[in-house]
């Protein structure tokens, strides 16, 4: 995979959903954004809550701009809370550093996207992403492999 296009970017979504349902998860949102950080594809689940659209936007976003999983965040925010903080404020409150943000990356490991996922528990809402990211035959980065 060398591009992220609207195609791949909804039948990302299109798998995440579909995943969620597969597990009985709770209805599921999700924003996948390319490298600068735009929206190529948002979708939600009937049901899903109202601020979901803007925590899994939250969670690829916060990935992409720290260039790193929302898992990796959420670790490191717990030994850095004054930091997080500060990107907090920085981000005017849109970076959501819990699992869930996952980075898509191209063969030679450059990141090309992400994907974040809101709607169940954070471990839930990671799962269904990468399942749906390897079922489309892409590389996704959750910080575990």
């Amino acid at each position: 995979m060398t591009a992220l296009t609207l195609s791949l970017a909804d039948r990302i979504a299109d798998a995440t959903l579909e995943a969620g349902r597969k597990r009985n998860a709770s209805p599921l949102t999700v924003a996948v954004l390319d490298a600068g950080g735009h929206v190529v594809v948002m979708k939600r689940a009937d049901n899903s809550g109202i601020l979901r659209c803007e925590i899994a936007h939250g969670k690829a976003w916060g990935a992409l701009g720290m260039g790193l999983p929302t898992r990796t965040l959420s670790e490191r925010a717990k030994n850095a809370p004054a930091f997080f903080a500060a990107i907090a404020a920085a981000s005017e409150g849109r970076l959501i550093p819990v699992p869930g943000g996952i980075l898509l990356r191209n063969d030679s490991g450059g990141i090309i996207g992400a994907v974040g996922v809101s709607g169940d528990t954070s471990d839930m809402d990671e799962d269904c992403a990468m399942e749906a990211i390897a079922a489309c035959g892409c590389i996704g980065d959750n910080g575990l492999s």
